[in-house]
């Protein structure tokens, strides 16, 4: 079960998003939010753009109202029905980074306006995307001339320095070099006025490198390359930033085992063999917890419930989903007390690529989200949620729960499971 805290994706919004009130963001920043993030509906809608990578995220950000002049098709790999499905939807924003592309859209949508898709070095980064995606610097005069050919027009450049970059100096030389594809395409006769910076910034408190150290090597090169004043609308994809720490997963054990550390052998067998506890839970790393394979990430477990006396014994564990195969795991070398089948554990920071991302595999349901705030939190947003006349019939719209408050587009429903340790 992902437990949502519309509380700190909302403060972030009413604050710009941008995490506390002495955070300096990224100069006249528009936000993209990558819908695999979290799904649309999950999270509450943001303000200029919602960038869309497949067909079934084109209507859902129609769906929920985006108008299609706000909408960039981020995908540069795309199937020639999605390129047509942007085209009669009015959607006109597209990207690519290669010949095929670029042909493909000129034949099924010739009105669209393209971004380019520069390659970065993302060699620092745990998530590598210009490995796959991505002109080099070399091949854009070559592309952004074959468009003007194909009357395709060009409008700006985006890149991506990848997920979990640890060096916020990364970003400074792909801002330079789109710098110097804004001029090869202003040359040839684009009006090039769009600069996406991409996305993978952090989301939660304790990463390596700050958001707001990030923030600062961005606004001194916007200053060097793209200064105020000159025309150029600068886009981010921040959807990683808002709902990572937004999200909360709870997830039960459902099967425990003991396993040998090592295969003893014959002359071992009456000996002490060292032995590990392997705990199946309801998720594993082809649903929510796919940042393992994809990220590296290693999630660790907070306990719901404080150890009895006989607990606090630590014993070698590991964690695995709910799929029988040997990839399916979760983590391994913890130390923790002895669970039982039934027990919860607790993740923090699930917001990122989580619901989104998840899988069937194996046969198990879709993630339940419940949606809860604390008091605080509400007392404290509620003045900018409702209107004054509204604030004496609290409980029309929402009740307390055990722990904190349920709030959902109708009534509210009962109370639901939610670590006290996490609230």
């Amino acid at each position: 079960m992902l437990i949502c805290y519309p509380s700190l994706v909302l403060l972030a919004f009413l604050s710009r998003g941008y995490g506390s009130a002495t955070a300096t963001p990224p100069r006249g920043v528009a936000q993209v939010s990558r819908s695999p993030a979290t799904p649309p509906s999950s999270t509450p809608g943001s303000d200029p753009r919602e960038g869309g990578r497949g067909l079934a995220e084109m209507e859902l950000i129609q769906q929920i109202g985006v108008p299609a002049s706000k909408i960039i098709y981020t995908n540069p790999c795309k199937q020639i029905t999605q390129i047509k499905y942007a085209a009669k939807h009015g959607i006109r924003l597209l990207s690519f980074d290669n010949e095929m592309e670029l042909a493909k859209v000129a034949r099924s949508h010739p009105s669209a306006r393209m971004v380019l898709c520069i390659a970065t070095d993302d060699s620092h980064s745990l998530s590598r995307l210009s490995m796959e995606f991505g002109a080099s610097l070399k091949s854009c005069r070559h592309l952004l001339e074959n468009a003007k050919r194909s009357h395709v027009e060009v409008v700006g450049v985006s890149f991506h320095i990848g997920s979990g970059c640890p060096d916020p100096q990364a970003y400074a030389q792909p801002i330079a070099d789109a710098r110097l594809v804004f001029e090869m395409g202003t040359e040839l006769g684009h009006r090039m006025h769009i600069l996406d910076l991409g996305g993978g910034f952090p989301g939660f408190e304790g990463a390596k490198v700050r958001f707001e150290e990030i923030a600062s090597v961005i606004n001194s090169a916007l200053d060097l390359y793209f200064p105020e004043g000159c025309g150029v609308d600068i886009l981010a994809e921040l959807g990683r930033y808002y709902v990572t720490s937004a999200f909360t997963l709870a997830v039960n054990v459902i099967a425990k085992k003991e396993v040998l550390l090592d295969q003893p052998s014959r002359e071992e067998e009456n000996g002490v063999v060292s032995k590990s506890i392997a705990y199946h839970l309801e998720e594993g790393v082809y649903g929510i917890f796919n940042s393992v394979l994809f990220d590296n990430a290693c999630p660790t477990p907070i306990l719901q419930k404080k150890p009895s006396t006989e607990q606090l014994l630590l014993h070698s564990s590991s964690l695995w989903g709910p799929v029988l195969d040997g990839w399916d795991c979760v983590a391994e070398g913890l130390w923790l007390p002895q669970l039982h089948v039934g027990d919860w554990l607790v993740f923090e920071n699930m917001g990122a690529y989580t619901v989104g991302m998840g899988s069937l595999l194996g046969g198990t349901q879709a993630c339940r989200i419940t949606y809860a705030m604390s008091r605080v939190a509400w007392e404290a947003l509620r003045g900018q949620l409702l209107p004054t006349e509204q604030d004496e019939d609290i409980e029309g719209v929402c009740k307390p729960l055990s722990c904190g408050w349920e709030i959902t587009d109708t009534l509210c429903v009962g109370p639901v499971f939610t670590p006290a340790s996490i609230m």
